[in-house]
């Protein structure tokens, strides 16, 4: 009869090694869970030392395949959000059917032949565990596709035997997440597109047809002094045309310092603030913010992550200084023995009413579902805030353009009028 090496947690939590025999990995997975045992990894043992050898080679590989330069994985594969939802669904689904995690891994991994990068991180996962490595530990050797928040939440489905119940809240959590920022990037495409047709006429206008009305005005009011806007866009128009790659390198390197300033703590702080307080895209900012805040927090709680651990994760996943700072501050609070409410009040960017909830919530005992709750209401908030965004923008966008482009006519017909009159006279 076949024999298996088996690695499993029991009801505590506390990670089981051994080996067992039986006709296959099913029967085997079925022994175990009468047991009381969870599995998280069953391979046959090939051999002597089938074992041994699989564990050497099993942590080599974790690394996600790259080449390994101090800390950093370089060209280690990377799987796109999208594709990482879909298959924590799946692999919640194949969990869920009673296959060990290793033929989930494996099924996986020939499932998305048609994917190199997924299909190599599915390999690289499937050869950590099948080597003595927990689940989670294979997830944090590649830092890349799966965030912090990932690796925790499957590390308490870990501990708590409750694996499959993670995976499917990390998949809505992910579906929601993503759901947000499409939204928000919908709402951000009609100013851009309007904003860039501004640009090219305007730039078109300055760089093909001023120059053709200078010249007409040079000829034909022999030296007169024309009007101070048509100077002003001439002057615009001559040093567009002259200095080219002096404008093109300017917008280029203005480009690469904001985005090197927001790299920096402090810069990014600026920007954060700026958009939490600026009117009317704050409004926006502030619902995807406390959303995003609430959902990340809820669920991590009700996986099983401890609340101290639960505040670093989110803090660290925030994506916005101002209210990384806030957690920040809310940890602190909650390490001393405090609640979550005077800080986050303290901090000035929830809303009253999130606070008043919240400090419902843990007088209740029932933070992770109060936290959902607002993280519903306010999801809805945010697709009414981007309503209101986008028919607000519309007209300022409209009246842009028509103050950018109409300018530029009105200063080259007043010495139109000018020279009309002169023939006229």
């Amino acid at each position: 009869m076949p024999r298996f090496h088996y690695t499993a947690m029991d009801g505590r939590g506390k990670e089981q090694k051994g080996r067992l025999d039986a006709e296959s990995e099913q029967e085997a997975a079925g022994k175990l869970k009468q047991m009381g045992l969870f599995p998280t990894s069953i391979s046959e043992v090939k051999g002597r030392g089938g074992g041994k050898a699989q564990q050497a080679a099993g942590p080599a590989k974790q690394g996600g395949g790259g080449f390994k330069l101090g800390g950093m994985t370089l060209g280690a594969p990377v799987i796109r959000r999208k594709d990482l939802t879909t298959v924590t669904r799946q692999l919640a689904t194949l969990l869920d059917a009673g296959l060990p995690l290793v033929r989930c891994l494996r099924t996986l991994e020939r499932q998305a032949r048609g994917n190199p990068a997924l299909a190599r991180v599915m390999g690289d996962l499937g050869n950590a565990v099948e080597g003595g490595s927990t689940f989670s530990e294979a997830l944090a050797g590649h830092p890349k596709s799966f965030n912090k928040l990932y690796v925790n939440m499957i590390r308490a489905g870990e501990a708590s035997g409750a694996m499959e119940t993670v995976l499917n809240r990390l998949a809505e959590f992910m579906e929601k997440a993503a759901r947000i920022a499409g939204k928000v990037k919908a709402a951000m495409i009609y100013p851009v597109i309007v904003l860039s047709v501004a640009l090219s006429i305007t730039a078109g206008l300055m760089i093909f047809i001023v120059p053709k009305f200078a010249k007409m005005f040079d000829e034909m009011l022999a030296g007169e002094p024309l009007p101070g806007l048509t100077v002003i866009v001439i002057g615009i128009s001559n040093f567009m045309q002259n200095h080219v790659v002096i404008l093109f390198g300017g917008i280029a390197g203005f480009i690469f310092a904001v985005k090197l300033l927001k790299q920096t703590k402090p810069g990014a702080y600026i920007f954060d603030y700026v958009g939490i307080k600026l009117p009317p895209i704050n409004q926006l900012v502030i619902r995807s913010t406390v959303a995003r805040f609430c959902r990340t927090l809820g669920t991590l709680m009700q996986s099983g992550v401890a609340v101290l651990q639960a505040l670093q994760i989110v803090r660290d996943t925030s994506g916005n200084e101002l209210v990384a700072r806030a957690i920040q501050s809310v940890h602190d609070a909650v390490k001393e023995g405090e609640g979550m409410t005077r800080p986050l009040e303290q901090a000035k960017v929830f809303p009253g009413m999130v606070v008043s909830m919240i400090e419902v919530g843990e007088e209740t005992g029932a933070l992770p579902e109060m936290l959902n709750r607002i993280a519903d209401v306010y999801e809805e908030e945010v697709d009414r805030a981007v309503e209101a965004l986008t028919s607000l923008i519309e007209p300022i966008m409209i009246v842009f353009l028509a103050i950018i482009v109409g300018g530029i006519v009105i200063a080259l017909f007043l010495p139109l009028i000018k020279l009309i009159d002169k023939l006229g006279g």
